[in-house]
């Protein structure tokens, strides 16, 4: 705050204001309707959060937010990002709290395994003793190198330090996550 105040020539205090007005308005809005060949990936991740509030100790003991991010497979872009949830949710229960599903509608959407009876494109299971057919075997090879586009983005949303230990309050978190996801699209898209 104190290099944007010096370089604008306002006060620290107003600096911050400007940013906290400004902030959730330039923040990603959700996509309307996608094209009906669209294919999305989706994919959920922690964010260490401070504010106890909106986070629960997760897998990793740390209390942190779960946030579903969705991209375009092909263009890589962040098409949406679900609202935070508290971090022990599983991924299918997330899915369906965060809005992610909302926003995303009917579109042919690729996940993990981690998202069993949702309807999404999930990679094929072998039973107990039983093993998968040759052409499971490279239906869930392709469908790996697919989904791992979104791990990528997901990586290079984390690399800002604001999400490695968000200290934001209250909605503060799911606004941060959304500014990034926006500076994610805009260095892509050049």
């Amino acid at each position: 705050m104190r290099q944007l105040a010096l370089l604008f020539g306002v006060s620290k205090s107003t600096a911050d204001r400007v940013i906290d007005h400004l902030g959730p308005m330039l923040a990603l809005q959700p996509r309307k309707r996608f094209r009906k060949d669209t294919v999305l990936i989706v994919d959920g991740t922690l964010v260490p959060t401070r504010d106890h509030t909106v986070a629960e100790q997760s897998k990793n003991y740390r209390f942190s937010t779960n946030h579903q991010v969705v991209i375009d497979a092909d263009k890589r872009l962040v098409v949406v990002v679900g609202r935070p949830l508290p971090g022990n949710r599983a991924d299918c229960k997330a899915w369906e709290e965060s809005f992610a599903k909302a926003a995303v509608g009917k579109t042919t959407t690729i996940a993990d395994g981690g998202y069993p009876g949702t309807g999404l494109v999930m990679p094929h299971r072998r039973r107990k003793g039983e093993k998968l057919p040759d052409w499971k075997q490279e239906h869930n090879k392709s469908h790996k190198q697919v989904r791992a586009r979104v791990e990528h983005v997901i990586a290079r949303m984390k690399g800002w330090k604001i999400l490695r230990d968000c200290r934001l309050r209250g909605d503060g978190v799911h606004h941060a996550m959304r500014g990034i996801a926006s500076l994610h699209n805009l260095a892509l898209a050049g």
